[in-house]
């Protein structure tokens, strides 16, 4: 099983959305998680998540790649 790392954290579950394509994209499985609080989604946030091997190359990524 991977040890999965939590690589991007946002509110905002399009930008969520956009930052795992562009991991998947490039060749980094990652996986969204939703932690917004079920009753209104008001509360919480949506994260990103990669294995423990890929956290390097996904932070990269995200740093350099991908603009809000």
């Amino acid at each position: 099983m991977h040890s999965w790392i939590k690589v991007f954290e946002d509110q905002n579950q399009i930008r969520a959305e956009i930052v795992k394509g562009v991991l998947e994209e490039n060749g980094i499985a990652a996986v969204l998680m939703n932690k917004k609080e079920t009753a209104y989604q008001v509360l919480g946030t949506y994260e990103v998540l990669v294995s423990q091997g890929d956290v390097i190359a996904a932070m990269q990524l995200i740093q350099n790649e991908i603009s809000f």
